[in-house]
């Protein structure tokens, strides 16, 4: 007779379920000559110059663990160039830690920080991996809904999620610019959340993966307004094309970091080495990589908003990231869910449905402009086609 063992698992892992946006994706994965507009994956190629020092890593028999903090010559690029874009102040020895992508730093960070019944304090809609990680560590999330607000978690909002918390919120996580929104905030929104937050014992995670993808105005980082609070993360899978690389960095005052590195050691024990070679190639001699990345996301941008506003779609224009999270023509009665699949089905064309974002994010879509602009000017032609079809208007 075999053993099942399954129903004596962690609880914490066995109650959460798979991502919801890479099964779907891997669901309409199948439809033939279906545009996939799902997935934030930036369809440019890393830069030559990058590549070649990985290349050269390789030759030089660059494969041995590194330090488990990542390579100093790398938390010293990593310091520089938050330095000079941001003007943050972060001693590369130890106030830095290199990562298995951003999504590391946010694990390792949350593992550190939370006790068994903690909260975390999670604006919506939002990118929903913070949320199974929260429960993983045995927090509790509080979900706060921004979508009357223009997507941006207010100060009085913010006070009353930390009032309802009884004490018990111990970290907030700020996005920005945001998925799926690519709303962002502004140093002013940052001041006023900062006034709330430096009256209370709350660690702020600042995920600022997207910063150097921002369109409208200067990126202002959290780490500038509230350093003693506040853990910034970031990378070069968005700035450099690199997602696939996996490697961030997380930055915060030593004694935090210095609990940090230990979960982060204890789980990858060193990120990888010629990657860490390349990664430190971009950061030192490629600060300006996104520029022509950020130019052609606009111009995507531009005709995405502008092609969805002729089918009836609203959204804020994103300031930032390469994602619009638009909201479902009213006249159209499915829930997210049911419009993509059908949308996919019927017009193939795939898009995330906002429900996968938690509060706020249902009767919206997230449509991913990491994509070529044949590719997004078909979807938006057959996403025209559809919503006219619905209507019963003929072209």
């Amino acid at each position: 007779m075999t053993k099942d063992l399954s129903a004596i698992m962690n609880h914490g892992i066995t109650e959460i379920q798979p991502s919801s946006i890479l099964a779907f994706n891997q669901e309409i994965s199948s439809i033939e000559g279906i545009i996939k507009l799902t997935l934030g994956e930036p369809d440019c190629n890393t830069p030559d110059h990058v590549k070649q020092a990985a290349i050269k890593a390789i030759e030089n028999n660059d494969s041995h663990y590194t330090n488990s903090r990542g390579t100093i010559e790398l938390r010293q690029a990593a310091s520089h160039f938050l330095n000079k874009k941001y003007g943050l102040d972060y001693d590369p020895t130890d106030s830095i830690i290199i990562t298995a992508g951003a999504t590391g730093s946010i694990y390792s960070a949350l593992t550190a920080i939370l006790n068994p019944g903690d909260s975390v304090i999670i604006p919506t809609p939002i990118f929903p991996f913070y949320i199974p990680v929260t429960k993983i560590n045995g927090g509790n999330p509080i979900f706060v809904d921004t979508s009357d607000d223009g997507f941006i978690l207010t100060p009085e909002k913010l006070e009353k999620a930390i009032e309802d918390s009884n004490g018990t919120a111990k970290a907030i996580i700020l996005n920005f610019p945001t998925n799926p929104t690519g709303v962002t905030y502004s140093k002013d929104d940052l001041e006023k959340l900062a006034a709330v937050l430096k009256k209370h014992d709350i660690f702020v995670l600042s995920d600022e993966i997207y910063s150097e993808l921002t369109y409208e105005g200067t990126h202002t980082s959290m780490g500038t307004i509230l350093p003693d609070q506040t853990l910034v993360i970031s990378g070069v899978s968005k700035s450099h094309a690199m997602t696939g690389w996996r490697i961030g960095f997380i930055c915060g005052p030593a004694p935090i970091i210095n609990e940090i590195a230990k979960v982060s050691e204890f789980t990858i024990t060193s990120p990888t080495a010629n990657a860490q070679a390349a990664a430190t190639e971009a950061l030192e001699n490629g600060m300006d990589d996104a520029l022509p990345m950020k130019e052609e996301y606009r111009k995507r941008r531009d005709l995405l908003v502008k092609g969805l506003a002729e089918a009836g779609f609203t959204c804020p224009t994103p300031k930032g990231a390469f994602y619009v999270f638009a909201k479902i023509p009213t006249f159209l009665t499915q829930n997210s869910d049911q419009f993509c699949h059908e949308l996919a089905h019927e017009a193939k064309v795939a898009l995330i449905p906002g429900s996968s974002f938690g509060l706020g994010g249902e009767g919206h879509v997230r449509i991913s402009y990491a994509a070529s602009e044949e590719d997004l000017t078909e979807a938006v032609k057959r996403i025209k086609k559809y919503v006219n079809e619905k209507q019963g208007v003929t072209p």
